[in-house]
Parts: C-alpha cells; sequence; structure tokens
C-alpha cells in the first residue's frame, strides 16, 4: 500500500526530528572524547613522574618492592583449602549506541582468560557490559558505575582500590588484570590488557631499566620505605585513572561513528522520502489537471 502525502509529510519530519537528536549526540560525543584524552595526555608526565619515584625509592632502598609494599598479603583459607582466584576489572559502557564497544571487549575478554587456569572474578564498570558478561560462564563480583565526567573518575578509582584491597586482604583473589579499550588511530579502538597486580619482578625489572633524567642521583628521606609505599599507591592510582579516560575517550568515539553513521542513513531516508513525496505530489496534481481537462472536453 502506497504512502499518502500526508503519511509521508510526517515521515520526513520524523526524520528531520531524529537528525537533529543524531547532531545533538556527535556534538556532545566530540566534546567528551576532547575532554577526557586531555586527560590521558595530562596523566603522562605524572605518570612519568611516580615511575621516577619508584625508581628513587628502589635504587635507594636496594631491595625488592614487593617486600616493601603497603599491600595485604594473599592467604589461602585454610578451611575452604580453595587458592585465590584473578581479580578481572573490565571497563565497557553504561549506555548504549556505541556499536560493537561491549561486544568486542567481552570476546576479547573470555579469549584472554581462557589462558590462566585459575578461578576469576569479573569486576564489570559499567551496566552495559555488565548485562553482556552474564550471558558468559564467567563469575561476576561486584559492579560499578561508570563515571559521566572527569571529574568523578576519581571516585570510582577509591572505590575500585577498596574492593581490591579487601578482597585481597580476605584471601579471596590474588593477581588483578585490566581490561578496557584503548583509542586507535585508524580503528577507533582497540581492547588491551595488562596486570595491576601483584608488583612482581618482572614489572620491577621493566621499572629498572628506567634512566634517570639528570646526573644527580635521588635522595629518599627520611622514611623510604614510607615514601614507596606511597608512590605504589599513586601508580595504582593513575594506571587505573588512566585505564578508565582511555576507555571513556573509546567510548565516545564508538558512538561518534554511530552517530556519523546514523546521520548518512537518515540523509539516504530522508532523500528518500522527499523523492517519493514529490513524485506522488506530482502524480496528484497530474490527476487533477486530467479531471479539469476532462470535465472541460465533456461540457463543450
Amino acid at each position: 500500500m502506497r504512502d499518502s502525502i500526508a503519511s509521508l509529510r510526517h515521515k520526513i519530519n520524523s526524520a528531520q526530528d531524529l537528525q537533529s537528536v543524531v547532531r545533538s549526540m556527535k556534538t556532545i560525543a566530540s566534546s567528551s572524547i576532547g575532554q577526557y584524552e586531555k586527560a590521558v595526555h595530562s596523566l603522562d608526565d605524572y605518570y612519568q613522574t611516580v615511575q621516577l619515584g619508584l625508581v628513587a625509592c628502589l635504587s635507594a632502598s636496594n631491595q625488592r618492592i614487593k617486600s616493601s609494599l603497603d599491600l595485604p598479603p594473599v592467604a589461602i583459607n585454610s578451611s575452604l583449602k580453595k587458592p585465590p582466584a584473578i581479580g578481572v576489572i573490565v571497563f565497557g559502557s553504561d549506555q548504549g549506541l556505541v556499536g560493537q564497544f561491549n561486544e568486542v571487549m567481552v570476546e576479547f575478554l573470555v579469549e584472554s582468560l581462557a589462558n590462566l587456569p585459575a578461578e576469576k572474578i569479573v569486576w564489570a564498570v559499567g551496566e552495559r557490559i555488565e548485562s553482556r558478561l552474564l550471558d558468559t560462564k564467567l563469575k561476576t563480583g561486584k559492579s560499578f558505575v561508570l563515571p559521566s565526567s572527569i571529574n568523578t573518575i576519581t571516585e570510582l578509582v577509591g572505590k575500585v582500590l577498596n574492593e581490591v584491597e579487601a578482597q585481597r586482604e580476605s584471601g579471596a583473589i590474588d593477581k588483578v588484570y585490566l581490561f578496557y579499550h584503548r583509542p586507535e588511530l585508524g580503528s577507533i579502538y582497540r581492547p588491551v590488557s595488562h596486570q595491576l597486580l601483584p608488583l612482581d619482578a618482572i614489572w620491577e625489572n621493566h621499572l629498572a631499566d628506567t634512566e634517570w633524567p639528570t646526573n644527580n642521583l635521588a635522595e629518599v628521606m627520611p622514611e623510604q620505605d614510607q615514601t614507596l609505599r606511597a608512590f605504589v599507591r599513586e601508580y595504582l592510582f593513575v594506571s587505573l585513572f588512566r585505564a578508565c579516560a582511555e576507555s571513556l575517550a573509546s567510548e565516545n568515539a564508538s558512538r561518534l561513528a554511530a552517530m556519523q553513521r546514523a546521520e548518512k542513513n537518515i540523509d539516504e531516508l530522508k532523500e528518500e522520502l522527499n523523492r517519493t513525496f514529490h513524485s506522488l505530489r506530482q502524480s496528484g496534481i497530474d490527476a487533477e489537471l486530467f479531471d479539469v481537462i476532462s470535465g472541460f472536453e465533456i461540457l463543450n
């Protein structure tokens, strides 16, 4: 059944309204991308400073870092005889219209964790990815609300670190891994992961390769162990903060790409509706003219 002129006009107006919404979302996504990218860039210098502080502390103390960390010990529950699990923090999205953002992360997460033999507990940051995780066989733990702006990331990081500390203190988990999307030129984003805890010999050896920027040797005063623990806490904080900011930047980049595709589809739909509308309107005009001419000929 062909559409009437009135129904086509209604569809065209609806497409225009939808296009206005899509343009608004594009503007918001573009603004958010810049906000989170600036936050990531500003963290680079601070992250480097924290690394240099750790290098100075390790050089001064001349000891393995794991013997000095202010982190709770991991112990196996003697009554259950159950080894500690692996804690996994995964960042997703709280809102939709992000394409395959959450699906790609869940697929990457399942594939990566399949190579780890121990039990895993997954903490989801984002409502949408949490719902995707329920469709897998992974064990989920506490979930967190994704920050809506840069100003609320610090609060989230504090909650995550408190949860990690509580779980490690009880012996429920041992290692902790981070999974998140990182902005990538050409492909918008790519899923990445790295081990957050424990800070083992591999991490320490990598840190030891960091070159000191000057010829003057650093001196840690007065409490070396206390200073080292403070730098370790800052390292964990910066690592989580950067992962969250990069994930949010990737999410908004994915949303921007989705809105650009939607805008293109709306433009094509409007063009088709307008063409049909003008064709139908011309047909109506032709029919009216034909009736007038026919009536005139009958009167003559």
